[in-house]
């Protein structure tokens, strides 16, 4: 019976070390993570800010839109920048973010060649202000950023969309680690509900360990054919010291961070998530829960980034399962 059937029991799970929601809000989230502090994450701009003052590469900022009389400004806003995105500062899961690959003769083109109007844009960013993507669907406000340019390392691993790296941080360890690949289903997105293709990383080595879709094991990506046991992660170190830091500049103890790869600036913070989602246990086939366990029993003594980052490495990394072999 393999580990990740279908239908199975509670107590299997249990067994296997696999954290449930009730436990990681109750027990890690409730206990780890101050609520005071969750505007600082639940709040992309006042993350970006914070990111900038501990010295954390964030994508930069173009600008932004808080108020509906300022819609129309997007057009002059980004007359400069070939490419940029546009996005809730609110959001969660992807959802209300506008990607635009290049502008030519007044129009805006997307990463599958549909063109937009700058009504288009402004529909869109009044739609943003209106909540419509927002935790809660309270009014947002819009954050335009220039485009990240990821390493062509990556180069048929994700369809249309910008492949991201989430890191699951503990008290300052990284615990497990997956990428986010974009697909057609997802609409270049990498939110796997959408039906984005998880890629389970080793934190020892930064390579692949195993693929799935939908929850289910998987190879190659489903619409390139690419070979997902091929792939690591550049720069592997780098990423997992950024990602521990964001234990400090946050005050967070339990976050996912969400990390991609620009070609030109390296490693880079994308967002931070408070209520990190828990399907990274089935893209790597393995349990949070005894990690967690052992870095609680570690105590409070004092580490520094780097020797958290080499304590999770030496403890955490994991092997190639069958179902990518």
């Amino acid at each position: 019976m393999w580990l990740w059937e279908r239908y199975t029991s509670p107590f299997k799970l249990a067994s296997l070390g696999i954290m449930g929601m009730n436990q990681r809000n109750v027990n890690y989230i409730g206990r780890y993570n101050p609520r005071k502090l969750y505007p600082l994450v639940d709040n992309k701009l006042k993350t970006k800010h914070i990111a900038v003052a501990a010295g954390v590469t964030v994508p930069k900022l173009i600008g932004t839109i808080q108020h509906q009389h300022e819609v129309k400004k997007i057009a002059d806003m980004v007359k400069d920048w070939p490419g940029f995105c546009i996005k809730p500062a609110r959001g969660s899961g992807g959802k209300g973010i506008l990607v635009i690959m290049r502008q030519e003769d007044g129009l805006f083109y997307k990463p599958n060649g549909k063109a937009e109007t700058v009504s288009d844009l402004e529909r869109h960013i009044s739609n943003i202000l209106a909540g419509l993507f927002s935790l809660g669907g309270k009014p947002d406000f819009v954050m335009v950023e220039d485009l990240i340019h990821f390493d062509n390392v990556f180069d048929g691993y994700s369809f249309e969309g910008v492949p991201d790296t989430r890191v699951i941080i503990f008290k300052g360890f990284p615990v497990m680690s997956m990428m986010r690949l974009s697909t057609a289903s997802s609409d270049g997105k990498a939110n796997l509900h959408q039906g984005a293709v998880g890629v389970g990383i080793c934190l020892r080595t930064g390579r692949a360990v195993r693929g799935v879709q939908y929850n289910q094991p998987l190879r190659h990506h489903p619409d390139t054919n690419k070979d997902l046991f091929d792939l690591q992660v550049p720069h592997w170190l780098k990423l997992l010291n950024l990602a521990a830091s964001c234990y400090e500049m946050s005050g967070l103890g339990y976050i996912g961070t969400d990390m991609v790869l620009d070609k030109k600036r390296g490693p880079m913070l994308l967002e931070l998530n408070a209520r990190p989602g828990l399907s990274i246990q089935i893209a790597n086939a393995a349990g949070l829960l005894p990690r967690l366990r052992q870095i609680e029993k570690l105590g409070n003594f004092s580490m520094s980034v780097e020797e958290r980052v080499a304590y999770a490495m030496e403890h955490f990394g994991v092997f190639p399962t069958q179902t990518l072999a």
